[in-house]
């Protein structure tokens, strides 16, 4: 039996890798169901090659033209936010790729695991944001979340065979992005061309420029305590420029595995596809003739304060995670239009930090208003 797979963010760099994967094994995987946010002209192109059962545009002024241009395939055409919760729950769904990007794949991820669907989590903000909530929701519903982010997918991959192992800690990896040489007075003048080169990922540009200032790896950081179950104390962040080591543990007796792979999301992305099993794929290889250096270092959270600032928000808990969440999708998109400094989005984040109403135990709505408030804040900063 086919699995039919619902790619939210289709045509999103993880989204289009996604489609790669399911190309690749025509016979396991079939996209039953794409949405995209704006790029209506890569979703008409994947709905005519792929023919899902469904396609979903979020900006509702796109639909007519993407209803007008498939009127002659018998797929279903949606449009807005309400749709795109409501699809995933189709009941022959059988994964939920979560690949969208930000806070907007909170809802319909909460939706996915009440109709239990297996999730493909590729969206970290849904457990930065709400990562008790969303596990709560998971057990309740028996639903399992299977992490597609290279890091956790590289620990999920060193704990199988692991149950009941105590782990000592989790060693994130961090590629240190196109800044990791930078002094402190290189940064004032970074440029957002500068921030989009990554040196070894190719991602979408918000995750490029989280990746730039290590707020994608505080993040993660974040995302791991929820995904593992355990401490902050017990997440360790260190850089590695090859990227080639994707993640680590190291266990009760000191003993460390390492996941290695070339840097390419294919192969997260077809492991959660597959698990617990591993299928044949025509991905690059790891070839250690050529790769005869592994290099490793500490984190520079006074440069990057990204990171420091993550790991106080998973320390204080409650919705500190969502007002940081909020506060840096607003800094990046100012970031991204030449409204902020590289180093003025820290400076941002902190202070909406210590102006937004702090619960240290939030329900679903309260991290509604948390998100909003975060962001009104943070703009008003940035306006100065």
């Amino acid at each position: 039996m086919k699995k039919l797979i619902a790619i939210l963010g289709s045509t999103g760099s993880i989204g289009t890798q996604a489609l790669q994967v399911i190309e690749e094994h025509p016979d396991k995987y079939e996209a039953y169901v794409l949405t995209a946010n704006n790029r209506v002209d890569e979703l008409i192109a994947q709905a005519r090659k792929f023919k899902p059962e469904a396609v979903v545009i979020a900006n509702k002024s796109k639909y007519p033209q993407l209803k007008e241009a498939l009127a002659d395939l018998p797929i279903k055409v949606y449009a807005g936010e309400e749709a795109l919760c409501q699809i995933v729950q189709e009941k022959a769904i059988d994964i939920v790729l979560t690949a969208m990007v930000g806070y907007a794949g909170l809802r319909p991820t909460m939706n996915a695991i009440r109709a239990r669907k297996a999730i493909a989590l590729a969206n970290k903000e849904t457990l930065v944001v709400a990562g008790e909530l969303i596990n709560a929701l998971a057990r309740v519903n028996r639903t399992p979340i299977l992490p597609v982010d290279s890091e956790h997918s590289a620990v999920f991959q060193c704990l199988a065979g692991e149950a009941g192992n105590a782990i000592e800690k989790v060693i994130l990896t961090a590629s240190g992005g196109p800044f990791r040489t930078f002094s402190h007075e290189q940064l004032k003048t970074v440029t957002k061309e500068q921030a989009l080169r990554h040196p070894n990922w190719d991602m979408g540009a918000k995750i490029t420029i989280d990746s730039a200032s290590m707020m994608n790896k505080g993040f993660e950081v974040i995302e791991a305590k929820w995904l593992f179950g355990v401490r902050p104390d017990q997440i360790e962040v260190v850089v590695h420029p090859q990227s080639v080591i994707h993640s680590m543990v190291q266990f009760a007796d000191g003993a460390v595995k390492a996941q290695l792979g070339m840097p390419d999301m294919r192969l997260p992305i077809q492991y959660a596809f597959s698990y617990p099993n591993r299928l044949q794929a025509s991905f690059p290889r790891l070839d250690f003739t050529r790769c005869t250096e592994l290099t490793f270092e500490q984190p520079d959270t006074t440069r990057f304060r990204n990171l420091a600032l993550a790991y106080e928000a998973l320390h204080r808990a409650g919705n500190m995670p969502c007002i940081v969440n909020a506060a840096n999708e607003v800094c990046v998109a100012a970031f991204l239009h030449d409204r902020i400094s590289f180093l003025g989005m820290s400076d941002v984040i902190e202070k909406t930090m210590e102006r937004v109403s702090f619960i240290s135990k939030p329900a679903y709505e309260d991290y509604v208003a948390t998100d909003a408030e975060a962001r009104r804040v943070a703009e008003e900063i940035i306006r100065g």
